[in-house]
């Protein structure tokens, strides 16, 4: 199949990463990793928004009720409603409304020196799952702990690389998951709260890239983005790659599904390490139509 990008945001984000459709305020969140900012985009209007953080930010999820929830350098925080600035954008660049964090508070602080947060995504159940990697990217550095809606954290895996993408099948059996430096996307069967069988569902093939962030589509399909790969991939249930949109930019991150039908699939993008980087390197993209994606759950905390 040949797919059609267009640009959604034009912007230069150092590390672009975590896009998540905010249903119940019709817009895209997305990050940038290593400058520490949560963006929210509205394809209806054009508008967009900005907040800084005062750690790296691996990930903003919505909540129920308002809000985000963020996977921080030390651990997960919360902001309630209204804590972000909001102000138009240009045509290109990050130059929306601005504003440090507002209404903060930690729900769960673990200070590791030389760790950061990375990907995170929320469970059926309203929990956030929650990665950790170094920022060596030391093999057994990083973490994929669950998060609890009260603060209660569970480590699910401790002898991660790079945490990436997380996603669970459209009936909640089975959870999806990435350590990028193995190349491979792994499934767990899921119980609401525990996973156990872990397996491969495919690998990425040597000179094709990493695998970062994962969608899964409601066919059950995984969607992944090939970090130094320039496109993303999907895998069908039984594991076989069955399409493959190619980008004209050497780093996607991750995707997600968007739209008021959920069928556009956005895709954030890297510059970081890159010595010439494309002009889009760390815009968004978007690709209107590319499938039928699910509704995300808030984090119940």
């Amino acid at each position: 199949m040949t797919y059609a990008y267009e640009v959604a945001v034009q912007a230069e984000a150092a590390l672009g990463e975590g896009p998540t459709w905010d249903a119940g305020a019709q817009r895209l969140i997305w990050i940038d990793i290593l400058g520490s900012r949560v963006h929210t985009f509205d394809p209806v209007s054009g508008r967009r928004t900005v907040m800084a953080t005062e750690q790296h930010v691996g990930a903003a999820k919505p909540r129920v009720g308002g809000g985000l929830v963020v996977n921080l350098r030390d651990g997960v925080g919360l902001y309630g409603p209204g804590g972000e600035s909001s102000g138009d954008s240009g045509d290109s660049g990050d130059s929306g409304g601005s504003s440090g964090p507002g209404d903060f508070r930690w729900l769960h602080r673990e200070v590791v020196p030389g760790r950061r947060a990375n990907d995170a995504a929320v469970a059926p159940d309203g929990a956030l799952w929650a990665g950790t990697m170094r920022y060596d990217e030391a093999p057994g550095g990083g973490t994929l702990s669950r998060v609890a809606p009260d603060g209660t954290v569970e480590t699910v895996l401790d002898d991660v690389a790079v945490s990436n993408g997380t996603g669970w099948s459209p009936d909640g059996r089975l959870m999806y998951y990435i350590d990028s430096p193995t190349r491979r996307i792994d499934v767990f069967d899921f119980d609401g709260q525990q996973v156990g069988g872990r397996r491969q569902l495919a690998a990425i093939e040597e000179g094709n890239g990493f695998p970062d962030g994962l969608t899964v589509d409601a066919d059950g399909c995984v969607w992944v983005a090939l970090w130094d790969g320039g496109a993303v991939r999907r895998y069908t249930p039984d594991g076989k790659l069955d399409r493959v949109v190619e980008l004209p930019v050497p780093r996607p991150t991750a995707c997600a599904f968007g739209g008021a039908d959920l069928t556009d699939l956005y895709i954030t993008t890297a510059r970081t390490g890159l010595t010439a980087p494309h002009p889009l390197s760390g815009s968004v993209l978007v690709i209107p139509g590319a499938g039928k994606g699910l509704p995300q759950p808030a984090f119940a905390g």
